[in-house]
């Protein structure tokens, strides 16, 4: 297995990546288009998710592909980017053939980052521009895109919490490239590889981790959290991101991939796909590679994990939030 930049992936006629932000704002949009459409599927782990066309991606749909994965900030409002999404990829003859015109097929996944910055929300211009960067080859892992407002550690509220972002990271096996974005912001905290959180809910004196898990367990009753509490902001919180591989598979396929590439959330964000999450990870296929399911869905998983905490270590103070690398 092989580390490789994920630009490896990107191709002018099956893949681009891009992202546009309103950084003072605090929220941005990230895009990865397929121009020749690619077959794609989700997996919806958390309990608020904000997303739009998820029933294209259903194996039965007639839809054998989608033209665009939108991962934005903005909440349900970040839903609206998608139409600018739409409008680029028509002006560039991009869209699924019908009598009258070429219609883009776009999902879209949100994240809840209302309350950074000056609360500026995506829209059909943010969704456009997030497009033509993609297609001028414009992507920043960190806080752009949308991990601009990217937050995590949210179980007690915003005074304890620490700024993500969105992280990116591919492998290669052979001929076979499996690759992540994904845009974190979970109420859990972030682990390493040997399981020590690196990011996540600060401590009462801000020089340490309260490790979200040992609050719940051990402080059940005892401290306000979001689920003890019937307050607003109780869903929140949500990791997004896509898997893309140049491996060959169909739309069933790829939900059991997008499915095992989940499990890659499970290993470094403790806790995850609670009801305070509204976590969601897709998977398209955009190459001819011969390559088996299990595999590809163990690779998938790994490059999450990785991805995951780049987004955090990738992350800068912002907004009056520190992050784990100053």
């Amino acid at each position: 297995m092989k580390e490789i930049d994920i630009q490896e992936l990107l191709a002018p006629d099956t893949f681009r990546l891009g992202s546009a932000e309103d950084r003072k704002g605090g929220t941005g949009c990230t895009v990865l288009v397929f121009p020749k459409s690619a077959p794609c599927a989700v997996d919806v782990r958390g309990g608020g998710p904000a997303s739009r066309e998820s029933e294209l991606l259903n194996p039965m749909a007639a839809a054998s592909g989608i033209h665009a994965i939108l991962l934005s900030g903005g909440s349900a409002f970040g839903l609206n980017a998608a139409t600018g999404v739409m409008t680029y990829l028509e002006e560039q003859g991009i869209g699924f053939e019908t009598r009258i015109a070429k219609v883009p097929l776009v999902v879209a996944s949100c994240i809840f980052d209302l309350g950074c910055g000056d609360d500026v929300r995506p829209d059909a211009a943010m969704g456009y521009a997030a497009c033509d960067a993609a297609f001028n080859g414009e992507f920043r892992e960190g806080c752009y895109g949308a991990g601009t407002g990217a937050t995590v550690g949210k179980l007690c509220g915003p005074d304890y919490m620490m700024k993500s972002g969105v992280g990116a990271y591919a492998v290669a096996v052979g001929d076979l490239v499996v690759g992540a974005v994904v845009v974190v912001n979970a109420v859990g905290d972030v682990l390493s590889e040997s399981g020590d959180i690196i990011s996540g809910m600060r401590s009462r004196d801000g020089k340490g981790f309260a490790d979200t898990r040992r609050v719940m367990l051990e402080e059940a009753g005892l401290t306000p959290t979001l689920f003890s509490q019937r307050a607003v902001g109780t869903t929140t919180n949500t990791t997004i991101g896509a898997i893309v591989t140049n491996g060959r598979f169909d739309k069933a396929q790829l939900k059991k991939i997008a499915a095992l590439g989940s499990n890659g959330m499970v290993r470094t964000i403790r806790p995850v796909n609670t009801t305070a999450d509204g976590d969601s990870l897709y998977a398209a296929s955009i190459g001819t590679v011969s390559a088996e399911i299990s595999l590809t869905g163990t690779l998938a998983a790994y490059v999450v994990e990785q991805a995951v905490r780049r987004a955090v270590l990738k992350a800068e103070p912002m907004y009056g939030i520190p992050a784990a690398l100053p």
